[in-house]
């Protein structure tokens, strides 16, 4: 009963692995949900007698011996008052695997902690919600890598006047935008997403799929945003994809008195917001949806647009909905400012090669 053939450990040694309660069962038998949340000494241990007991019926007296451990402590322990603080770990973790399930699997401790926080009414800290979530074994799904860039020769350019200052202080005062492409389920065919992204509020201003990365789907997309909004004369910053440095593209802002920015070659984080936007969407969409064919990945793209705007909230903008920023901003002439967080990696990276 403690040691089996094929040179599994034993029972003594299964229990006292930090964490879980592994033995030699299987985690689909669900004995990953008696993870330890509390500091008590033995804590593991009796987890393990309990749940062995109640699956396997093994004996209670046999388990206690196999661990050194008296009969009368087990029994102390499963009678015991829970404390307060293993209480609250205990309630913590349903929530985290509750939004874990809801949202598949797209949130990572951050989120999932002002997520919690947010619809909850709660003030849990990320390394309490870090640190159960590992016990969990939970985490957010990862991006891929993204391919390399290829140039090719523009018709036209214009300089990076945006020069990767992402701040934006009201609506309709930077936008950026981008095309990215999905395989579509079985075939051999593409979709291509075009885009344009508010820098105030991170909302999508306008968005267009087709079957055909053409001048026709940035002109659409261009089209939709001015018709959104009629008024708004932003810097329009894009790479430098062929539909954008295009003369006829160029025509078209003249036409509006909107200046053009574009980033420089080679350097895909000049339009870091866009990128970001399109890997939100590829490691969450995903994970979301039932997608196989042409018509589940358009409503997908679709469905998910909406969620971003409307269901999810962001911790820059104080758990609010880009939608909800928006439509707080243009009601006012004074709009809140949302200050960009600083990035740690980012400021060590420049203090290294940019003094």
């Amino acid at each position: 009963m403690g040691t089996s053939s094929s040179g599994k450990c034993t029972f003594k040694e299964a229990t006292q692995r930090k964490g879980y309660v592994n033995g030699t069962v299987k985690k689909s038998t669900g004995i990953r949900k008696d993870v330890r949340l509390g500091k008590l000494r033995y804590n593991s241990e009796f987890i393990a007698i309990k749940f062995f007991y109640e699956t396997k019926n093994w004996s209670i007296n046999w388990m206690c011996k196999q661990l050194e451990i008296s009969r009368a402590a087990y029994y102390k322990w499963l009678n015991r008052e829970i404390p307060e603080q293993e209480a609250e770990n205990m309630k913590l973790a349903e929530l985290i695997k509750e939004y874990d399930e809801r949202f598949n699997h797209i949130l990572g401790y951050r989120r999932m902690t002002s997520w919690i926080n947010h619809f909850n009414h709660t003030d849990y800290k990320p390394k309490r919600v870090h640190r159960i979530m590992k016990k969990l074994g939970i985490h957010s799904v990862i991006r891929r890598k993204q391919k390399k860039y290829t140039s090719s020769t523009p018709e036209a350019v214009a300089e990076n006047r945006l020069g990767r200052d992402f701040y934006a202080t009201a609506p309709n005062e930077k936008w950026t935008t981008d095309v990215t492409e999905f395989k579509i389920p079985g075939e051999k065919k593409k979709l291509y997403l075009s885009a344009i992204l508010d820098l105030y509020d991170r909302y999508p201003v306008a968005y267009v799929i087709s079957t055909r990365n053409n001048n026709e789907l940035v002109f659409k997309t261009f089209d939709k945003a001015i018709a959104a909004n009629p008024e708004a004369k932003p810097l329009f910053h894009s790479d430098r994809g062929f539909q954008y440095t295009s003369k006829v593209f160029q025509m078209k802002l003249k036409e509006h008195k909107i200046e053009q920015s574009m980033s420089r070659v080679g350097h895909c984080i000049d339009n870091g917001p866009t990128e970001g936007f399109w890997g939100i969407i590829k490691s969450e969409m995903y994970q979301m949806y039932d997608i196989t064919d042409e018509s589940s990945l358009r409503f997908a793209i679709k469905d998910y647009i909406r969620f971003y705007s409307e269901e999810r909230p962001q911790d820059r903008y104080h758990c609010k909905t880009p939608l909800d920023v928006r439509a707080e901003a243009l009601s006012t002439a004074t709009p809140q400012q949302y200050l960009i967080p600083k990035n740690k990696r980012i400021e060590k990276y420049k203090e290294k090669w940019c003094a």
